[in-house]
C-alpha cells in the first residue's frame, strides 16, 4: 500500500531553471488524498473501467452539466470514437482548424472520414465562422471546431452555420475542461466534445486518459460500447434496454482506474487552480504589454453570467521565435512551439492538396506563436524571470 506520507521524490524548485511544465508541487500538497485514491484501486483489485471510473464519470457529469461521461484511455480515442458514435462516413468530410494538435485531424482519419481544413481567427486561434463558411463542400458531413489554449471558438456562429447547412456539430474540447460559453460548458454545445486529461491539461493525469462528453443518449452507448471493443457491458446500467452482445467492431479504449483515483483526487481542486492560472497569465500580461518584439497576447477572457474562459497555455505570439525560444533555453527556461508547422502543411496530409498560403492566419501562427511556461506550479517570480529574459532578448537587438 502506499503512505500517505511518503510522497514521490519530486523535485524542488531550485530557483535556477524555469520548467515549461511542473505538477511536482501540487503532487506534494494533494498527495495524501491521491494515495487514498490509489489505495482504494489495490483494495478493489479491478484496474481498468472500474469503480474508480465510474466515480469519475459521475463526478465529471456534475461538474460539467454532461448528461453522459465516458472515460477512455485518451483524448486522442476520445475524438475517434465520438466521431464514429455520431455517424461518420467512410469518405466524409470534417470541417476541421488548420491550426491545431494533429490529433484534432487525424482523429477524423483515424475515424475514416476526410479533413476539410479551415483557416482560425488571429486572436483565439479557433475556427474563423467565415471561412467556415467558405470551406463547405458537397462532401462535408460534420464540423468540429477546436478550443485552443485559453478560448472557445465562437460556438453561436459555428452552430448556426451548421444548422444552416445540415451539418452535425461536435467539438475538440479536449482542452476545454471549466470553459463556459452561454452557461454551457465545452463540449455540450452540439453532438458532444472530449476532454484530454494528458498530464499537461488543466486537469491532468499521471498518463494518458479522456473522455468523451455528451447529452446525445445514443452517441453515448455507442461510445459507452465502442471503448469496450464493440460491447455494451456496464453501459447497460444507463441504457436497459440494449442486449449485452458485441453489436460493431468497437476497440479497447477504456480507461485506466490509476488514472481515474488520481484525476479524483484533483478534480476538487480544479477551480482553485484554473484562478490561480488566470492570476499567472495576468502577471505575464501586465509584464510583457510593452515589450519590443512581441507581436500579440492573449486576449482577456469575456466577462457576464455564464462566460468563463480558462488558460491551458499562455501563448505569444514573437519576432524571431525560435531565436528567442533558443535564448530562453541557454537560460533555463522552457518552451513550446505550438504549432511549428499548421495542419495543412503536415506531410499525412498532403494528399488533400492544400498549398502554402491557403490559410494565412494559421500559417502566421505556426511562424510565431510560442507557449511560455504555464501551470499552477509556477510561482510569481518565476514568471518575473521568464518575462525579464524575454525583455533582456529583445533589448539587445534580439528582434532584428
Amino acid at each position: 500500500m502506499l503512505s500517505r506520507n511518503s510522497p514521490l521524490a519530486l523535485p524542488e524548485d531550485t530557483g535556477e531553471e524555469v520548467a515549461f511544465f511542473s505538477q511536482a508541487a501540487t503532487f506534494r500538497r494533494l498527495w495524501p488524498s491521491i494515495a487514498d485514491r490509489l489505495n482504494e484501486v489495490f483494495d478493489d483489485g479491478k484496474f481498468s473501467h472500474g469503480a474508480q471510473v465510474a466515480a469519475l464519470e459521475r463526478e465529471l457529469a456534475a461538474y460539467t452539466g454532461a448528461g453522459f461521461v465516458l472515460g477512455v484511455n485518451s483524448g486522442t480515442d476520445a475524438l475517434v470514437l465520438l466521431l464514429r458514435a455520431c455517424g461518420l462516413r467512410p469518405g466524409d468530410g470534417v470541417l476541421v482548424p488548420a491550426y491545431s494538435f494533429v490529433a484534432t485531424a487525424s482523429s477524423v482519419v483515424l475515424a475514416g472520414g476526410r479533413p476539410q481544413f479551415v483557416d482560425v481567427e488571429p486572436a483565439s486561434y479557433a475556427m474563423d465562422p467565415a471561412a467556415l463558411e467558405r470551406a463547405i463542400t458537397p462532401e462535408s458531413r460534420m464540423v468540429m471546431p477546436t478550443h485552443l489554449f485559453h478560448a472557445q471558438a465562437d460556438m453561436a456562429a459555428i452552430g448556426a452555420i451548421a444548422e444552416r447547412h445540415g451539418l452535425t456539430l461536435v467539438e475538440d474540447s479536449a482542452e476545454g475542461i471549466g470553459m463556459r460559453q452561454r452557461g454551457v460548458h465545452a463540449g455540450l454545445h452540439g453532438r458532444g466534445g472530449v476532454l484530454s486529461f494528458f498530464p499537461s491539461k488543466t486537469l491532468g493525469a499521471i498518463g494518458d486518459a479522456g473522455a468523451v462528453l455528451t447529452d446525445d443518449p445514443a452517441v453515448a452507448a455507442t461510445v459507452g460500447a465502442l471503448r469496450h471493443h464493440g460491447r455494451y457491458g456496464r453501459t447497460l446500467a444507463h441504457f436497459p434496454g440494449i442486449a449485452n452482445e458485441t453489436a460493431l467492431p468497437g476497440v479497447n479504449s477504456k480507461m485506466d482506474d490509476f488514472q481515474a483515483a488520481v484525476l479524483r483526487a484533483k478534480l476538487p481542486d480544479l477551480d482553485g487552480a484554473i484562478e490561480r492560472r488566470a492570476a499567472l497569465a495576468a502577471a505575464y500580461t501586465e509584464r510583457l504589454r510593452d515589450v519590443p518584439g512581441v507581436r500579440r497576447l492573449p486576449e482577456p477572457h469575456s466577462e457576464g453570467p455564464g462566460e468563463r474562459g480558462v488558460f491551458y497555455v499562455y501563448l505569444v505570439e514573437v519576432e524571431r521565435r525560435d531565436a528567442l525560444a533558443a535564448h530562453l533555453a541557454a537560460r533555463g527556461i522552457g518552451t513550446e512551439t505550438y504549432y511549428p508547422r499548421s495542419l495543412h502543411r503536415q506531410p499525412c496530409f498532403a494528399e488533400l492538396g492544400y498549398g502554402q498560403g491557403a490559410f494565412p492566419v494559421a500559417e502566421a501562427a505556426s511562424r510565431h506563436a510560442l507557449a511560455l511556461p504555464f501551470h499552477p506550479d509556477l510561482t510569481d517570480d518565476q514568471v518575473r524571470r521568464v518575462c525579464e529574459a524575454v525583455a533582456a532578448f529583445y533589448r539587445a537587438g534580439g528582434g532584428r
